[in-house]
């Protein structure tokens, strides 16, 4: 049987080298180069939505590819693909490298410049250990195809004031009523409000975690408040400049132990993008972006989603509006949402009745929310419809995942681009 490999490779004189010794190889199925992180990952979450058998035995991914860094985008493929074997071309082949390469969870180095018989030796290994991995799955290997994890779903506005932090609380109420483990985090780093909004005082935040290299269960626990709903949350930290603290790698890595342990992970991002943020976006299986039906938040919601994709965080294909204090009395309806922004646009609207809402905000207990609210069952609606609230949902094609590191943070995306 041939053995199909995926190259990433982003240099066209690199990915020219990789493609002609690839088709060197015996008994190989090499496919067409990948110019980047988003279009491997989206490949790959295609092909696994198919079956296992539709991904390729071995993935290389050449130590320039971007917008991720090739170590964070290894990690990457490995915890969410795990029967894909991945060889990572580097010109560094020292111990260190070697040594982090295998606790991404790489399956061998090969050495720049490129020869025949090491990349032939490294591939052939990595293909005995899927094809090994894939006949040890068995039965189980459906539900192993797209790797382990829950949910993640971020929750951006396109503004401040629009509903960011009411929608995010209740999209993680609507699944733990529904029985499912829910973490509830706050990436809104300098102004989150999650804690007021469930009458929470916690000394701990998401950045005593950002300078933690490994993070554990006890200290992911030791962080996290498990609030008497049984969501378990993560919240901003109190001083705001601490904010800064979280990188786009301390995120990515903070969202990836919540996913691991948690069926649901809800993001709040609030209305300002940064590092730390962008991260979570990148990953999310879903990216909604909360907008009011008003010509001033829905030219913010356009400007979110163009800078979404010009640095590269999101294409507004891939993302979800959510048309929020919606009546049919307002000149904005979500069609024209959806045309001007360019993203999908929500199957259910969120009606204007924040007198609904004002007793449980002012008194902290979001939570509290009567069941016969107007605004609380239309969230609701629309956790069931992102698939919060039942068996997780099949990727949708196209998806961002996973796409935050050191090389892609805000500040280095684009020259000249301030955080």
């Amino acid at each position: 049987m041939p053995t199909r490999i995926l190259p990433a490779v982003g240099d066209p004189d690199a990915a020219r080298a990789v493609a002609t010794l690839l088709g060197q190889l015996p008994d190989a199925e090499p496919a067409p180069p990948v110019p980047d992180s988003t279009q491997l990952v989206d490949t790959l979450a295609r092909l696994a939505a198919e079956s296992l058998d539709a991904l390729p035995e071995v993935v290389l991914v050449h130590e320039r590819i971007g917008p991720v860094p090739a170590l964070d985008l290894v990690r990457e493929v490995a915890l969410r693909f795990p029967a894909v074997g991945v060889v990572l071309i580097t010109a560094d082949t020292g111990p260190g490298l070697l040594s982090a390469a295998m606790d991404a969870g790489a399956r061998g180095l090969v050495a720049l410049p490129l020869g025949y018989e090491e990349l032939a030796g490294r591939v052939q290994a990595a293909a005995q250990w899927s094809a090994g991995f894939r006949r040890h799955l068995g039965g189980g290997a459906a539900e192993l195809a797209a790797g382990p994890g829950g949910t993640v779903v971020t929750v951006s506005g396109a503004k401040g004031g629009v509903g960011t932090t009411v929608t995010a609380v209740h999209l993680a109420l609507a699944a733990r009523a529904a029985g499912r483990t829910v973490a509830l985090v706050d990436l809104d780093l300098q102004s989150g409000d999650i804690a007021s909004y469930l009458d929470v005082q916690f000394r701990r935040s998401a950045a005593d975690l950002a300078a933690i290299a490994d993070l554990s269960p006890r200290v992911l626990q030791d962080a996290v408040y498990v609030h008497e709903t049984g969501l378990s949350l993560l919240l901003a930290p109190a001083e705001g400049e601490r904010g800064e603290e979280v990188t786009d790698r301390a995120a990515r890595q903070i969202v990836s132990a919540l996913r691991a342990r948690h069926e649901v992970v809800v993001v709040d991002c609030g209305s300002r993008l940064d590092s730390a943020n962008a991260a979570a976006v990148e990953m999310a299986d879903t990216a909604l972006l909360v907008t009011t039906p008003d010509v001033i938040a829905v030219r913010a919601a356009k400007r979110t989603v163009r800078m979404w994709e010009r640095l590269q965080v999101r294409k507004a294909e891939a993302s979800t509006a959510l048309v929020n204090r919606h009546s049919r009395a307002t000149e904005i309806q979500p069609p024209l949402v959806q045309k001007i922004t360019g993203t999908r646009i929500a199957g259910v609207t969120v009606p204007a009745a924040y007198k609904e809402l004002q007793a449980v905000v002012d008194a902290g207990r979001l939570h509290e929310l009567d069941a016969r609210s107007t605004v609380k069952q239309a969230l609701w609606t629309l956790a069931a419809e992102l698939g919060l609230t039942g068996p997780p949902a099949a990727p949708a094609p196209g998806k961002q995942l996973a796409r935050a590191g050191d090389r892609g943070s805000l500040g280095l995306r684009r020259r000249g681009a301030g955080r």
